[in-house]
């Protein structure tokens, strides 16, 4: 097991002059294979003569060809053993665990508009068995290559000098802690820092303050959402019956009233989130997915956008827009905190302890006051119980606020500050990302 803080490498930027060096890498668990055995020395007979041979074998997925001839001293006049003429003796071999892990680059390391990239990870030993998909890690271990087998589907015979690469793994450093993204150690100066931030009498006041602090007014809105970042206490009474205590918050309302920006802010703002937009996630793409491997022909289990935000937020834009199927999804995972899956042959349970900040418009594009707030929502009961709090946020045509926010946009615009913009100074957004993570470890 060889641990390190050395500079971490990120999948990306592993190339061919990495490979067969020993190189660090951060990421996030996707899939991990059923444990397999490998053999580590083979014990092979010759048919013929029957004499005895022991093989070594490298670890990770390099394979061993077998002797063509056998090589006994013969005695004269013998015969020649045949070609080909050993076989391997299963029982006298000895073996060790082998996993093979998909890592896939986290998803905040990832350059706007490309795919996340994945590198396979070849766990042997002790570090089998270590990690569950959904889990933060960081792999030490040799970038090395292997020979790909050919696929039976295809007629071309592959490249004869074309290797794959992947990680053999020498260690797994996993972060302790699910809520805390890979700096869940803090110094003694920053924790000191904390606890005094902690006994401030108006910690609540300007911490909502500091929530977006460009975005004019809003002050209940961002009172809920540091409630939010920093989630409530989950009881378990006596019976066993859980309750939650992440809290849910929905923002309806005219377009134009930042809310969006709002729910951008708190992506930034939470150690783990994920922002997705209705219209575009399936809830295959929010629960979870059963994939097929390639090699083994096996069923494994990806999560999706809210088993991968376990311990933080999801950030849910358009939610009016999304198809009602793919809201029916999220419904087990707001209430109960779990997503069940019965899909092909695999039937099981996820944690999903996630909170969902949702952002949406009215049934007409805009809140119509002439009609009651429930002919102005679209959404069931089913979905609405599901959230603590719901902010209708309406666009007043009032000349006096009018003037008051386009004021603060030309200030903000003009390099300024803003006219109420004092708060941007007290708790940086880096701070406030360390500070949740520190309140909810």
């Amino acid at each position: 097991m060889l641990h390190s803080s050395a500079s971490d490498i990120s999948i990306r930027d592993l190339d061919a002059l990495t490979i067969s060096k020993l190189v660090r890498v951060p990421g996030i668990v996707i899939g991990a294979s059923v444990l397999s055995s490998k053999a580590t020395t083979l014990h092979i007979e010759c048919r013929a003569c029957h004499a005895n041979k022991v093989l070594p074998i490298a670890g990770g997925f390099t394979g061993i060809s077998l002797p063509r001839t056998c090589d006994r001293q013969k005695m004269p006049g013998e015969d020649q053993c045949p070609m080909d003429p050993y076989v391997v003796i299963h029982e006298k071999c000895q073996f060790v665990d082998q996993q093979i892990i998909k890592l896939q680059e986290a998803p905040d390391q990832v350059p706007v508009g490309e795919l996340p990239r994945h590198v396979l990870i070849s766990t042997d030993r002790y570090l089998a068995n270590r990690v569950v998909p959904g889990s933060r890690c960081t792999v030490t271990g040799i970038f090395s290559i292997y020979q790909n087998k050919q696929s039976k589907g295809s007629s071309t015979t592959s490249a004869v000098a074309i290797r794959t690469p992947y990680i053999r793994a020498v260690g797994i450093h996993s972060d302790v802690d699910h809520t805390a993204k890979g700096n869940a150690i803090f110094s003694e100066e920053e924790e000191q820092e904390f606890q005094e931030m902690s006994r401030r009498a108006d910690l609540y006041q300007v911490f909502a303050n500091c929530i977006a602090p460009s975005i004019y007014g809003n002050a209940d809105i961002k009172k809920a959402i540091a409630c939010l970042l920093m989630g409530g206490s989950k009881k378990i009474l006596p019976d066993g019956m859980k309750l939650r205590g992440d809290i849910n918050v929905l923002l309806l309302g005219d377009p134009g009233t930042a809310k969006s920006q709002l729910l951008k802010f708190v992506e930034k703002a939470s150690p783990i989130a994920i922002y997705t937009s209705g219209k575009g996630s399936s809830a295959a793409g929010l629960t979870a997915s059963v994939q097929r491997d390639h090699t083994t022909r096996e069923f494994y289990l990806e999560g999706g956008a809210m088993v991968l935000a376990d311990g933080g937020v999801v950030c849910i834009d358009e939610f009016d827009k999304m198809r009602d199927e793919d809201r029916v999804a999220i419904h087990e995972a707001m209430e109960q905190q779990t997503i069940s899956i019965a899909k092909a042959g695999i039937t099981t349970i996820l944690n999903a302890r996630t909170s969902v900040l949702a952002a949406a418009n009215p049934i007409f594009g805009r809140y119509d006051d002439l009609k009651t707030p429930g002919e102005n929502i679209d959404f069931q009961t089913t979905i609405l119980s599901r959230f603590d709090m719901i902010f209708i946020v309406k666009d007043d045509h009032e000349r006096g606020r009018d003037e008051k926010i386009a004021k603060h946009v030309m200030n903000l615009q003009m390099g300024g500050r803003g006219n109420e913009d004092q708060a941007e100074a007290e708790i940086s957004v880096d701070k406030m990302k360390r500070y949740v993570s520190y309140c909810r470890s």
